[in-house]
């Protein structure tokens, strides 16, 4: 029992959850390669290789995150993006309408909403899978031989087929965070990006044998590869602790003695989320835009100027994980909530007024989450540094660049939280010497 890693295999309930995850796992993988029915496979294969050379950014961004599924026209070419977007705007949209939010605080409100956000995504995916068939029908048009089925049956089922995987992932995901380990869209999101990892190493060193990169520019993006992997994990584990202290209270008839406590407020209390909803809300009109761009000329130059290395897209991209940084913060860690629980539980902060706690934390909050965004920001541009600096292809300078590292870092290091977390409920020692593990959330 001395090897946590034995010792997770031997706790029952871990070693199930573990298993089923990764079966869950093995079946998007699985997903990821089947095409919708209707595409030549041979033919799409040979038009992607042909692009391969010039490079397309807009279509390595979308496998980016579907995992390779785009560029295969499988059935899980949308990925979990749709389901995500629909959460941020209903997130926005309770905000915005008090009705709805009064709806989901009442008995039964959440599973409406949920229901809500579930309909929300079907629309989203009928709208996505629609461009996709005008994309397949423009790549058709330039191969002559791409479609196996008259256009409005290929469009009727393909729409159908993408629109059904996506749901089914979002099924694959609530089921993996319920009865598995870790969240289970940020693993599917995570799964998609470590599946082609391997591809993108291979295609790094066959470039470098082929004298297209420099050998002395592969090493310096490695360096930097290691030390924005340190960085981020100092980053998502360094804490801005709060203390607190209880005064002595009665309970029923039982009598509580004086207690000092702290809260812990990450430097980055969002974790990657951020990076995740923007990198969301710009995949959407981006992959509309590209994907019907053929045929609209002004979808077409809303595509180019769009496009993921450029100067306006890199500027939304750092503006909008400012805002979903502060407005994640906002939801998850509300000081006016943390402030009322304080004062109802008899607590205080030394040094501050009970009225002025709200106010104390807020300013807290708003002092951690801005250098944590800039933070997250300048990590998240590194693929467009490493295209500009180094001429890396968008293949692989998106899997060896900031989003990734964000997103595999955070994800592995809530899994593993979680890991030993069960491991410490069940009597085993945790996955660290010291025990020092900790998720982003509280």
């Amino acid at each position: 029992m001395a090897n946590p890693f034995i010792g997770i295999f031997r706790v029952k309930e871990l070693r199930e959850r573990i298993i089923f995850t990764f079966a869950l796992l093995v079946v998007f993988r699985i997903g990821a390669v089947l095409p919708v029915p209707g595409i030549n496979v041979q033919v799409l294969n040979n038009y992607f290789l042909a692009q391969q050379n010039s490079g397309n950014a807009i279509v390595d961004y979308l496998d980016f995150f579907a995992g390779g599924a785009f560029s295969n026209f499988s059935v899980f070419m949308l990925g979990i993006m749709p389901y995500i977007s629909m959460s941020i705007i209903m997130q926005l949209l309770l905000i915005v309408f008090p009705s709805l939010k009064k709806l989901s605080q009442e008995d039964g409100g959440k599973k409406k909403i949920h229901a809500y956000q579930r309909y929300g995504t079907v629309v989203v995916c009928l709208i996505q899978s629609f461009a996709v068939t005008q994309y397949a029908q423009s790549i058709s048009r330039q191969t002559g031989d791409l479609l196996t089925l008259p256009i409005v049956p290929f469009s009727l089922i393909a729409m159908l087929t993408v629109t059904v995987g996506t749901m089914f992932l979002m099924w694959m995901g609530e089921q993996i965070t319920k009865r598995g380990i870790g969240n289970g869209v940020s693993l599917l999101i995570f799964a998609g990006i470590v599946a082609r990892l391997p591809h993108a190493v291979w295609e790094l060193f066959g470039r470098v044998r082929t004298g297209d990169l420099n050998l002395v520019f592969v090493i310096v993006v490695f360096v930097m590869f290691s030390a924005v992997v340190t960085l981020v994990v100092f980053e998502q584990q360094g804490q801005r602790k709060i203390p607190v202290n209880y005064a002595r209270r009665v309970v029923g008839r039982r009598m509580y003695g004086a207690q000092s406590t702290y809260i812990p407020f990450k430097i980055n209390p969002s974790g990657v989320i951020p990076v995740i909803f923007a990198s969301s809300i710009l995949t959407f009109p981006l992959q509309i835009a590209s994907t019907i761009g053929g045929n609209v000329p002004w979808l077409a130059a809303v595509a180019g100027v769009l496009t993921p290395h450029g100067l306006l897209y890199n500027v939304l991209y750092i503006l909008l994980i400012i805002f979903f940084a502060y407005f994640y913060t906002q939801v998850s860690l509300n000081p006016i909530e943390i402030a009322k629980n304080i004062r109802e539980n008899g607590g205080s902060i030394p040094g501050i007024r009970a009225e002025n706690i709200e106010r104390y934390l807020t300013k807290i909050l708003n002092r951690i989450v801005l250098p944590g965004s800039l933070y997250l920001a300048l990590i998240a541009i590194i693929p467009s540094i490493i295209q500009w600096a180094f001429k890396f292809p968008s293949s692989i300078s998106y899997l060896m660049g900031g989003t990734s590292l964000l997103i595999l870092v955070g994800v592995d290091l809530d899994t593993m939280s979680q890991i030993e977390g069960l491991l410490k409920m069940h009597h085993h020692d945790g996955l660290t010497k010291h025990g020092r593990l900790r998720g982003r959330n509280l």
